[in-house]
């Protein structure tokens, strides 16, 4: 069964950085697509960028610009680095493929932006 363990959240100012990483048992890394989801309170999860196995990203229109994925193969780790964070990024995320079926989610890790 494939595991997921996400960490690197925190408190952050608006206009701050961090980055997550999610941690994946066996090679899903390496071969196929990981995504990055959120979900904040109230609201339903939502998917907020990929990256496909061979590389190609994409990410939803709130996060464009802002965010990154990018992944380590050999390390079998996925990255989401968020750059100029606002305060309607606070959330719970987790990481997960951006395709069905998904895997069994992780606990996630907390990003609030706050003054």
């Amino acid at each position: 069964q494939v595991q997921l363990v996400e960490s690197g959240g925190g408190l952050v100012q608006p206009g701050g950085s961090l980055r997550l990483s999610c941690a994946a048992s066996g090679t899903i890394v390496s071969i196929n697509a990981m995504g990055w989801y959120r979900q904040a309170p109230g609201k339903q999860r939502e998917l907020v960028a990929a990256i496909r196995s061979g590389g190609m990203t994409d990410y939803a229109g709130s996060v464009k610009g802002r965010f990154t994925i990018f992944k380590d193969n050999a390390k079998n780790t996925v990255y989401l680095q968020m750059n100029s964070l606002k305060p309607e990024d606070t959330a719970v995320y987790y990481c997960n493929s951006p395709l069905l079926p998904v895997y069994s989610w992780g606990q996630g890790t907390q990003v609030t932006v706050s003054s």
